[in-house]
């Protein structure tokens, strides 16, 4: 299966294939460029990676891609506080773009899934300490 637009597959030098994988690690980069996203959220394969000190960069991209178009989906968890639908919309411009540029393939769609929402740890006061001591004695 061709991974690139019949265009640029053949030169003079030989052909170009673009592996569904180098896809997926672009899709996943312009994914946590946006503001707003607070992580990729992906299978147990992905933490267990993560866990063994490897960054997995594609952690929650699926891309089907054929000769001249690709469709990505992409699982998220969002930072509390943000405008769902606002950051949702920029993922999806911004994957487009990105594979667009680098690969030549047109997107036809871009899924975005939102799995969780992140909270940010807040700090506890000295109040807060205070009454969780007096608790449990």
């Amino acid at each position: 299966m061709s991974t690139i637009a019949a265009d640029y597959e053949k030169t003079d030098m030989g052909t170009i294939q673009i592996a569904p994988e180098v896809i997926e690690v672009i899709a996943g980069l312009a994914t946590i460029e946006v503001q707003g996203v607070a992580g990729m959220s992906g299978g147990l394969a992905g933490g267990i990676a993560e866990l063994l000190g490897r960054k997995n960069l594609s952690k929650g991209v699926k891309v089907e891609v054929g000769q001249r178009e690709a469709a990505v989906d992409v699982s998220i968890i969002v930072e509390y506080g943000n405008r769902i639908p606002e950051v949702a919309a920029e993922i999806q411009r911004n994957v487009k773009r990105s594979i667009e540029m680098m690969t030549g393939l047109h997107v036809v769609e871009v899924n975005v899934h939102i799995h969780d929402v992140h909270f940010k740890s807040s700090e506890k006061t000295g109040e807060d300490e205070e009454l969780q001591s007096n608790r449990v004695k």
